[in-house]
């Protein structure tokens, strides 16, 4: 009977000293979890510091914001989260009604000195502040990031080109001895996981997400965790908008073939088709990078093509100036004829017969003593055969740049 009682009276009051232990705040207090604890927040929480804290790091890839070709940065919005063990957290979730996990003000707590070796600007939106920690002493955080990084770009084959973009996670000032930095997920599981929660990608497609693990060959060195990320452009509006516009206008030169020489039509349409080119040549140098070791493959495109137009416009020059030089040597033939005639009709029949005598020596091998009159008479015709072969070779310039085309 004094049994029974003894075991209610037990039953009773473990009953209510749970019911008095069912807050976060009591598990807080039962671990003297305060802003003014300096055992959580000053140290490395182990409590001999020949053991090393594992860090266990896990990114995964929200949104591909943007790709600056011309600066070389990657701006990834990424989420990030660290878990570590501290040495100096433990309760019993039996005595506070079953509460294992709690949620506390980042600042009094102790975390890992992570950074990333390629970012070149901070995040201007402010960290998590709560980070959760658990009964067996695990602290996790949570971040979600918009991070501006360098990269590398290769634009050789742009724009059918793949980027590939690290991200690389390190201690700032903690070697391997004291920080062990291990990766949560591996590649597979990463890439997966990313194209799960993928928002937008820009104008890229993302492929996948490489995890490579570099462990410090000595305790003097450092863990280095990187993040791989390989993207394909979408080149379909690169095509649209610049490569078949430079080969239509391509094709409008070489229709400017059927435009007749004798004006100057034909010459300020080549041109103005030469500008609009240069224009788009313009645009592409905005988008390109300068520090690129090979010249990418649409500017070769744009170069010869360029080439072709400025040689088409300099044939036409030299076409235009020889027509120009036949027309004035026409123009010369026709006022000499208009003084021959006018000679010939003054001195009349005597000087008729003279040269019909000339012309009967000519016809029986007398060659040498043509008359001074005959080689007047032959002189335009000569002169006009010549004029005639400047023509006829401007016509078989403007034929063959069109075979060349």
């Amino acid at each position: 009977m004094m049994l029974a009682a003894f075991l209610l009276l037990l039953f009773l009051t473990d009953g209510a000293y749970s019911q008095d232990n069912c807050s976060y705040q009591d598990v807080l207090n039962y671990l003297n979890l305060t802003k003014n604890n300096e055992l959580y927040f000053m140290t490395r929480p182990v409590k001999n510091y020949k053991h090393s804290t594992e860090v266990h790091l896990e990114v995964l890839l929200y949104a591909i914001l943007d790709v600056v070709e011309k600066d070389q940065k990657f701006i990834p919005y990424v989420w990030i989260l660290m878990k570590w063990h501290n040495e100096y957290i433990s309760w019993d979730p039996n005595q506070f009604c079953g509460i294992d996990n709690v949620s506390i003000p980042t600042e009094i707590m102790w975390k890992p000195d992570l950074t990333i070796e390629e970012m070149t600007e901070m995040d201007k939106a402010p960290p998590s502040p709560y980070l959760s920690i658990n009964n067996k002493g695990y602290v996790e955080v949570q971040n979600d990031q918009v991070l501006v990084s360098t990269c590398r770009m290769h634009i050789y084959n742009f724009p059918f080109d793949i980027q590939s973009c690290n991200l690389s996670f390190k201690s700032v000032i903690h070697t391997a001895k004291d920080i062990r930095l291990l990766p949560v997920d591996n590649s597979s599981e990463a890439t997966e996981w990313s194209r799960e929660v993928m928002r937008t990608q820009y104008e890229w497609l993302f492929i996948n997400m490489k995890v490579t693990f570099n462990n410090a060959s000595d305790l003097l060195g450092q863990d280095i965790v990187i993040y791989t990320i390989n993207m394909k452009r979408r080149s379909v509006l690169y095509i649209v908008n610049f490569i078949l516009p430079v080969l239509f206008f391509l094709g409008l030169d070489l229709a400017s073939f059927l435009i007749s020489d004798s004006g100057g039509e034909k010459l300020s349409f080549k041109v103005t088709v030469l500008l609009a080119v240069t224009v788009l040549q313009l645009i592409l140098n905005e988008i390109l990078p300068s520090s690129s070791n090979r010249i990418p493959l649409v500017a070769v495109y744009c170069i010869g093509i360029f080439a072709l137009m400025m040689l088409s416009l300099l044939e036409t020059i030299f076409v235009m100036y020889l027509m120009e030089k036949d027309s004035a040597s026409q123009d010369n033939e026709t006022n000499e004829d208009r003084s021959t005639s006018e000679d010939c009709n003054q001195q009349g029949k005597a000087n008729f017969l003279k040269c019909h005598g000339a012309q009967q020596q000519q016809a029986s091998g007398g060659v040498p003593g043509l008359g001074e009159g005959l080689r007047k008479a032959l002189q335009p015709c000569t002169e006009s055969d010549t004029d005639k072969g400047l023509t006829s070779y401007a016509y078989s310039i403007t034929y063959s740049a069109f075979l060349y085309y």
